[in-house]
């Protein structure tokens, strides 16, 4: 096998752990949609049925839909869930989807996940330094738990683009579809 041949293998492979990477913990994190439907059903319930309330139950809801989108929006990516405003894509030859994807990950993905990381690190920091809490007297004490997925999101979308580019780089290459 050629240098280049087994470098582009190794780089495919490398891709392919960060798909099935992302898949484990897409697939782990989607099971916090029932977890959002049973709690919010336990509220409204709680609230209409009993006049009870609970702070920390409709904050844990709020927990569950964040840690859900953010946690398993690199795996809708590398699925192909996310909706594609480029109307053309779909009836693109596989070159052309790659030369998209390609450009489109280095371009554009990359980089905003990088300002995202960026801007949010501060920020995510800083409720960390004081473990900031809820600001209501009994809700959830782990606010930077919640922010801390900002950061989580824009590392695995990013390493998701860096697949996404890999495989197109691999189609370009002529070395056939992933």
């Amino acid at each position: 096998m050629s240098e280049t041949a087994c470098t582009l293998s190794a780089s495919l492979a490398f891709a392919r752990r960060i798909d099935r990477l992302n898949a484990a913990i897409g697939r782990a994190a989607a099971w916090a949609c029932l977890f959002v439907v049973a709690v919010q059903f336990a509220v409204v319930v709680l609230r209409y049925v009993f006049g009870h309330g609970s702070i920390w139950l409709s904050e844990s809801i709020i927990y569950a839909h964040a840690a859900m989108f953010m946690l398993a929006a690199a795996w809708t990516l590398a699925v192909g869930g996310h909706v594609r405003v480029d109307v053309f894509y779909a009836d693109a030859s596989p070159r052309t989807r790659a030369l998209v994807d390609l450009c489109g990950s280095v371009l554009l993905l990359l980089p905003f996940m990088a300002v995202l990381a960026w801007f949010a690190w501060p920020y995510v920091a800083r409720s960390w330094a004081i473990f900031e809490r809820s600001r209501e007297t009994s809700g959830i004490p782990a606010v930077f738990l919640l922010k801390t997925l900002i950061p989580a999101f824009a590392l695995l979308m990013a390493l998701q683009g860096v697949s996404q580019a890999i495989k197109a780089a691999h189609v370009l290459r002529g070395q056939g579809e992933p």
